[in-house]
C-alpha cells in the first residue's frame, strides 16, 4: 500500500496519574514470590519495565480516548466540525453496543456528518485505523480523520494479581499470567488529513505492508471472566512466532519502500519489553541505537503503545523534520503492519 497524499497533521496523548512500579506489583505478590522462591526484581529485570500507569478501574475507554482526541484537536489547525471520520481503535470498549466511537463522538462534540466506527485488532488496532483512514483520504472519500485509542489494563492486572495468589499455582502454571503484569494504560489520538490541507510541515504516511499468520491465534487470548478480565499468553512461543511474522513483513516492507536497514532514522515498535525489542532488531538486522522506547515507564499499552511512542519521539525531538521513521507494529492473532513515515523539511 502506497500513500501519496496522507499527512499526520497532529498527534497527542494522555496519561493516567496513578503510577504502579514493578516493585509495587511484586510487593503485592510477596507471598507468591516467597512460596515459589522467585527473586525480587525479576519482573523489571526480565522486561525492562520500571513502571506503568493506570486510570481508576471504572474509567470508560471512551473517556480516555476522548481526552486524547481533545489534545489532538487542540494541536490541530482544523475545527472539530471539519472531521469526516472518527475511529476508536482500542482493545478496550465501553460495551458491545453501541460502538465506543459513539460515546467518543459525543464527548468530543463532533459534527453529525462524521462517520464513526470501532476498529479492533489487539495491539495493532491504531495502525490498522491509520491504514483504513489513510486509504479513504488517498482515494478522496474523506479529507480529515480523527483516530483515538484509550486503553486501561488495570482490571486485567488486578484480576491477574488475584489469580496469582492462588496457592495451587506452581512456577510452571504462573507463566501464562506473567505477560499481564507488563500491561499499562494510556490514550493517544491523531488527526490525518489530505497533505495539501496541512498548514505546516508534518509527517507523511508513504507506505504500509501487512503480514498475517492466524495459525498462532491461540498464543495470546483475552476474554472476560464474569466481571473480571483475564488473558493467558505463551510468551516464549509468542516471541518466536512474532519474530517470524515480523521478518516476513520486513521483507515486504523493503520491497514496497526500496528502503534498506540503514534508511530509517528512527524505528518505533510495539512496546512489549526489552527482550522483544532486542530479538526483533537482531532478526531484522536493524541498528538498536535507532530504537525509541517508552515501555520502561509505560509498559505495554496495547493499541496505544506504538503511536504514543511516535508522539513522544516527536515531542522529544527524537523524530523530526528531514527524517524517516519505520513503525513496526504487531498484534496477537498474529498480524503485523509496518509503516513508512517521512517528515519533509519545511
Amino acid at each position: 500500500m502506497n500513500f501519496n497524499n496522507v499527512a499526520i497533521e497532529s498527534i497527542a496523548y494522555g496519561l493516567p496519574e496513578e503510577v504502579w512500579t514493578s516493585a509495587d506489583l511484586e510487593a503485592k505478590l510477596a507471598t507468591v514470590y516467597e512460596r515459589l522462591h522467585l527473586p525480587e526484581g525479576r519482573l523489571e529485570l526480565m522486561t525492562g519495565i520500571k513502571e506503568r500507569r493506570f486510570y481508576p478501574a471504572a474509567t470508560p475507554a471512551s473517556v480516555a480516548s476522548a481526552q486524547a482526541g481533545e489534545a489532538a484537536l487542540a494541536k490541530s489547525s482544523f475545527e472539530r466540525e471539519q472531521i469526516d471520520l472518527l475511529i476508536h481503535s482500542a482493545v478496550c470498549r465501553d460495551r458491545l453496543e453501541p460502538a465506543t466511537a459513539a460515546y467518543v463522538h459525543g464527548l468530543l462534540k463532533l459534527s453529525g456528518k462524521a462517520q464513526i466506527f470501532d476498529l479492533s485488532n489487539a495491539c495493532l488496532g491504531f495502525l490498522n485505523a491509520m491504514v483504513v483512514a489513510g486509504s479513504m483520504i488517498e482515494i478522496g472519500q474523506i479529507e480529515r480523520a480523527l483516530i483515538c485509542s484509550g486503553e486501561n489494563g488495570r482490571p486485567l492486572v488486578e484480576n491477574t494479581l488475584q489469580q496469582l495468589l492462588k496457592p495451587e499455582l506452581t512456577r510452571k502454571s504462573i507463566k501464562p499470567y506473567f505477560a499481564n503484569l507488563t500491561i499499562g494504560a494510556g490514550a493517544v489520538s491523531a488527526v490525518l488529513c489530505r497533505k495539501d490541507l496541512a498548514l505546516s510541515s508534518c509527517p507523511l504516511m508513504t507506505a504500509a505492508v501487512v503480514e498475517t499468520d492466524s495459525s498462532h491465534n491461540e498464543l495470546c487470548q483475552g476474554d472476560s471472566a464474569g466481571d473480571a478480565l483475564e488473558m493467558l499468553t505463551d510468551s516464549e512461543e509468542l516471541l518466536v512466532a512474532g519474530i517470524g511474522v515480523a521478518t516476513r513483513a520486513w521483507g515486504q516492507f523493503v520491497e514496497a519502500t526500496a528502503w534498506t536497514v540503514d534508511t530509517p532514522d528512527r524505528i518505533i515498535t510495539h512496546q512489549v519489553g526489552k527482550a522483544h525489542s532486542r530479538e526483533l532488531f537482531k532478526a531484522l538486522g536493524l541498528d538498536l541505537t535507532k530504537d525509541f522506547t517508552t515501555f520502561e515507564t509505560l509498559g505495554n499499552v496495547g493499541s496505544v503503545s506504538c503511536p504514543i511512542t511516535l508522539a513522544t519521539a516527536m515531542e522529544q525531538g527524537a523524530f523530526c523534520e528531514g527524517q524517516k521513521a519505520a513503525l513496526l507494529g504487531i498484534g496477537s492473532g498474529l498480524s503485523s503492519i509496518m509503516m513508512a513515515v517521512e517528515w519533509p523539511k519545511s
